[in-house]
């Protein structure tokens, strides 16, 4: 009877293997935007700027089995730190599962379909420049809102 049953609504977070935990990626690239934060406040801010290892046109890290040694301050999501990430998009699956709630009906391991989640309009597919291309003073004229 648990077989049918899928891994993400019968495990915890921290019970998942490698694997499962991978797949809860909906490939969004959210995470991958970069963000700033109010010194003052605290409060953080989304730019349309993404990592420069982000392949703007997929919306897909091309280092992303390097990622931590080519970018040592890239976000690392775990079962422990997944709480820790307030700026994590609220369509974030790990997000999603840490609140208990329901994968969203677009997310592939519901769909089936790895490009459902850009169909959603979800994901920066289209709607984003590689931070290398703009100066780190400029970044403020990137901040963006529509981080769901």
């Amino acid at each position: 009877m648990s077989a049918q049953i899928p891994f993400w609504q019968r495990k915890r977070l921290d019970e998942m293997t490698q694997p499962e935990w991978e797949s809860l990626c909906d490939g969004c690239g959210q995470c991958c935007l970069q963000k700033l934060e109010d010194e003052d406040t605290g409060e953080v801010y989304h730019t349309d700027l993404v990592c420069r290892y982000m392949d703007v046109q997929s919306g897909q890290c091309t280092v992303y089995s390097q990622r931590l040694e080519k970018v040592p301050e890239c976000t690392v999501l775990t079962p422990e730190t997944v709480a820790s990430y307030s700026w994590l998009p609220y369509t974030c699956a790990y997000r999603t599962l840490a609140e208990s709630r329901p994968l969203a009906d677009w997310h592939p391991l519901r769909s089936g379909d790895p490009e459902s989640v850009h169909r959603a309009g979800v994901s920066v597919r289209g709607r984003v420049v590689s931070e290398s291309s703009v100066p780190e003073e400029d970044w403020e004229e990137h901040i963006i809102h529509w981080v769901l």
